[in-house]
């Protein structure tokens, strides 16, 4: 179906299309991993019938994949969280540590590298390498209340976007490929199906994907969305950049062959309330 009134922003199309290029990590579909979409859905207000009988994972070279020091890295930090918001977060020193580990390593990248200098160009961030992974951890992991009239902070940027939380009967947050795959192999999450106008392939495979999904069948997400195969660094960049930029709302952008929809919305000013990668508005 053609996709009408797409109108990429040519600023952040061509600093990301930049970074995808130079993404040596990213996986790919039918080498790294394999989905199975299966049944389709039409709601994205409530949880459908499961139209789903298998995991949305088929596979996942485990030991490829996580073998990549930043995605090794980024998975020691899916487990430092609460799920529930209004469950204070306490940050030990080995979960601090893990934090600067992961930062650490995303800058050891081309992408992040890139980045930086694009950011510094744009008088965005300082150009010493120190104060810019500074700059990271204060966006990515410092604590905020999320929950209203609740004192305690019970959540950060990098929980919601790429863990996730639960509120009351729902599943918000969570835009992560990575944390989606791990937590259905879990036995956590049961994919309910995919919606078919939101989902883009390439070649044979799948890249881009808005799906349904119950956790432990207990809090729902009528819609959420994944691009398969992106490493962290590669969505931390992306996200930071419409961040400090100030693209804080659905911005269009030609990431190379592939037309999507980035939101970025604040928290509290200084902090990332969601963001995710999503195919362009299909109508």
């Amino acid at each position: 179906m053609a996709n009408r009134g797409f109108d990429p922003d040519p600023e952040l199309s061509e600093i990301l299309t930049k970074l995808w290029e130079l993404d040596t990590n990213k996986c790919y579909p039918g080498d790294d991993f394999q989905v199975d979409l299966q049944g389709y859905v039409k709601s994205g207000r409530h949880l459908e019938r499961d139209r789903a009988r298998y995991n949305l994972f088929e596979w996942v070279n485990d030991e490829k994949v996580f073998g990549r020091k930043t995605y090794k890295t980024f998975k020691d930090l899916l487990d430092n969280y609460e799920l529930e918001c209004g469950e204070a977060e306490v940050v030990t020193p080995e979960e601090k540590k893990e934090n600067i580990a992961f930062v650490d390593a995303i800058m050891e990248t081309d992408v992040m590298q890139e980045a930086h200098k694009y950011l510094v160009s744009k008088g965005k961030s300082q150009e010493h390498v120190g104060q810019f992974k500074w700059q990271l951890y204060k966006i990515w992991f410092s604590l905020v209340r999320r929950t209203k009239g609740d004192r305690d902070q019970d959540s950060s940027s990098f929980e919601h976007v790429f863990v996730g939380e639960g509120r009351d009967d729902q599943f918000i947050g969570l835009h992560n490929w990575i944390q989606f795959y791990l937590q259905e192999k879990a036995g956590n999450i049961d994919y309910h199906g995919y919606f078919r106008h939101s989902t883009v392939q390439d070649d044979e495979h799948f890249r881009l994907i808005a799906l349904q999904f119950d956790w432990r069948e207990e809090k729902g997400k009528p819609i959420s969305s994944c691009f398969l195969g992106t490493s962290p660094e590669f969505e931390i960049a992306a996200y930071t950049i419409c961040f400090l930029l100030g693209r804080l709302c659905k911005t269009d952008v030609q990431l190379g062959e592939y037309e999507v929809e980035i939101d970025v919305k604040p928290f509290a000013k200084n902090y990332i309330g969601t963001a995710y990668i999503a195919a362009a508005r299909m109508y």
